[in-house]
């Protein structure tokens, strides 16, 4: 009984030590987040602005994202904060989503801007070629997991 009780606790340490490894490494590899000059900079043509909010129907505690988002042809910027995690990608929508099942529904429709690397204000350049005025939503997507993070409505 005393060998089957130690070799449980030692999985159990080993799952909870790679959770926490999943959630912690993205933080301590990711870039430094440019600064709010950086990124008024960067933004001179945004054409919309929308708001990432915490309250969507598939965000939670660990799964959100708060702050301005500015979309213009050359860039996608956040002034605000996003939770922490690891692949996250930027995604263009025809229709607004807040569920993940409306992401994969809608996904074939939609354009990948690039990968979100910072958590704390971010800018993404858009591709040459992409016309986000075809688009009305921005949204954030943990590619790794298929987890919703947030998004927002711009048009």
């Amino acid at each position: 009984m005393k060998p089957l009780l130690l070799i449980a606790s030692h999985l159990l340490t080993l799952v909870i030590g790679f959770a926490v490894g999943v959630y912690v490494l993205p933080i301590l590899i990711a870039p430094e987040a440019p600064t709010q000059q950086a990124i008024e900079a960067s933004t001179p043509t945004a054409l919309w602005t929308a708001t990432f909010r915490r309250d969507l129907q598939d965000s939670d505690a660990l799964h959100w994202g708060e702050g301005a988002v500015s979309i213009g042809p050359q860039t996608i910027s956040l002034v605000g904060k996003l939770a922490p995690g690891p692949d996250y990608k930027l995604y263009l929508s025809p229709e607004f989503v807040q569920t993940e099942a409306d992401f994969k529904r809608l996904k074939p429709q939609m354009l990948r801007v690039g990968d979100v690397k910072t958590f704390n204000n971010f800018i993404v350049p858009v591709p040459q070629g992409v016309d986000p005025a075809k688009f009305n939503t921005v949204i954030v997507w943990c590619e790794t997991f298929s987890e919703f993070i947030t998004a927002a409505q711009y048009r």
